[in-house]
């Protein structure tokens, strides 16, 4: 028996977030170069809006100025008229000949256009000195070389016979960033159709090439291929990669000593020349990730007091067209074009707007993290505070989410160097003496501690809490042990030196 089709209502609560609310968020939590990206793109999508110089304010009237005075938190709707009295507006410096008919054309086909084009006409064409120097540019670019690329040069110089080249190619394609081979022998005997023999002739072939280690299958077979091209099979070093491998992982001295019948100063001496090869022979060609940092905010040291600014350089400094204001005040223009001005206007304004607000809101937390962290700038990390972003929301007055979203991907460059605004966010515990100390101090403290360290007789994780405790500080063994595997120190028994 079929059933019947039912209809039901249900009420739902959901949060939907207005676009220029969204826009203003994602200005605020855009890091500087982003947010010049977006406001570049905004420019070109609103013809109403043009850069001015750095010298000249950013707003232009006193509407604009009380405009401005809201938070980012909670941003102010633009005023729903906005409308230019001809007496009172400045009149156009460049020739606006044929505007009104460019306009309309505009307005049809729904594009966006650029107001210098539509003050001059003029289409700007690059003289052949332009190009000359764009040219140039693009040709002194350097392109990264990538480990398989240098290693398929060196295979068409080799004396490696043509006929092998392919099964060459082949091992080669499955050697990683890092310079180790990740396929196996019978997996590359079943990608070439060769023999397992002739695949082995043309991995020694590969192994041979620069850089020293590279072709490896495993770490121990790394470090021997290095040695190898030295000449030191002779050594003990070499005896104790070939033999010892897993006693030399676990820092077994005086077993490979017994083993090795030799010294424990020996021993020791022949790990500090392990120690200079390279477990990973493809690091030099990996690409750079390195991310260039420009600090969003500066504090420098001015007699007693610590000052704070934002860094306006790179933040585009907008304003309305006046040619637009002009066009808004002339009475032959159609109902469509004013509506369609009148909202770019709206768009610009409050674009304009929320910029000043970010800047505003970014110093003043930043403000409040100096305030709260006058010692960290004077003393160094050791001496970093607690704090939390709900404490600095309070003060600042927006929400706690703001104060995350103003901090996210944001530097700070101080006296004591450059941090990451979220560096100075964390959550500490209390000293005997009553006073807050930051996780990040603590764990400063933990490495000064190792650093002093007697080698010969290493600090247990037990023995670090208790040199803690004797500062007032208490902390679980566990966590001195997280906070060693953050740092990357081994424990006790993989640092002792004999």
């Amino acid at each position: 028996m079929a059933q019947g089709l039912q209809l039901s209502q249900r009420l739902t609560q959901s949060l939907v977030l207005a676009p220029q609310l969204q826009q203003s968020l994602a200005l605020l939590q855009a890091p500087t170069l982003e947010l010049k990206a977006l406001v570049e793109q905004e420019m070109q999508q609103n013809p109403v809006l043009e850069e001015a110089p750095s010298t000249e304010p950013e707003f232009q009237d006193k509407e604009e100025r009380e405009e401005a005075g809201s938070g980012v938190g909670d941003p102010a709707e633009p005023p729903e008229d906005i409308s230019f009295d001809p007496a009172a507006e400045k009149s156009s410096d460049g020739p606006v000949d044929d505007f009104e008919a460019e306009f309309e054309r505009l307005v049809q086909l729904d594009q966006e256009w650029r107001d210098h084009f539509a003050q001059s006409n003029i289409p700007i064409r690059a003289t052949a000195e332009d190009e000359e120097k764009r040219q140039f540019m693009f040709d002194s670019l350097v392109a990264g070389t990538s480990l398989q690329e240098v290693l398929l040069d060196q295979l068409r110089d080799s004396q490696l016979p043509r006929d092998k080249w392919p099964a060459a190619e082949v091992v080669i394609g499955n050697i990683d960033e890092y310079g180790y081979l990740k396929a196996t022998l019978e997996e590359l005997t079943a990608a070439t159709a060769r023999s397992s023999e002739e695949i082995l002739e043309v991995l020694k072939v590969v192994q041979s090439f620069e850089p020293p280690g590279v072709g490896a299958r495993n770490v121990q077979e790394c470090l021997l291929l290095q040695l190898e091209r030295v000449r030191r099979q002779k050594t003990l070093e070499y005896r104790i990669v070939k033999e010892f491998f897993d006693a030399l992982g676990k820092r077994r001295i005086p077993e490979i000593a017994r083993s090795t019948e030799t010294s424990l100063d020996e021993v020791q001496e022949a790990l500090e020349r392990i120690k200079r090869l390279e477990p990973r022979p493809g690091r030099a060609y990996l690409p750079d990730n390195d991310q260039f940092i420009l600090p969003e905010v500066f504090v420098h040291r001015s007699g007693d007091e610590f000052v704070v600014t934002t860094n306006n350089e790179h933040v585009p400094h907008l304003r309305i067209s006046n040619t637009y204001k002009d066009l808004m005040a002339r009475g032959q223009n159609s109902a469509e074009v004013r509506n369609y001005i009148r909202e770019k206007i709206r768009a610009g304004k409050f674009l304009i707007r929320s910029l000043h607000q970010r800047q505003e809101t970014i110093l003043s937390i930043a403000r409040e993290i100096v305030n709260r962290q006058r010692e960290f700038l004077d003393k160094g990390v050791a001496y970093l505070k607690p704090l939390t972003m709900a404490q600095v929301a309070r003060v600042v007055g927006v929400h706690e989410t703001t104060v995350s979203r103003a901090v996210s991907g944001k530097y700070m460059q101080t006296p004591q160097g450059i941090f990451e605004m979220k560096y100075f966010f964390a959550a500490g515990i209390q000293t005997a003496a009553g006073d807050g100390l930051s996780n990040t101090s603590v764990k400063d403290m933990i490495a000064e501690i190792f650093k002093k360290e007697d080698c010969t007789k290493p600090l247990s994780d037990q023995e670090v809490v208790r040199l803690l405790e004797e500062k007032g500080i208490v902390i679980a063994r566990r966590t001195v042990a997280k906070y060693r595997m953050e740092l990357n120190i081994l424990p006790s028994n993989l640092r002792k030196v004999y």
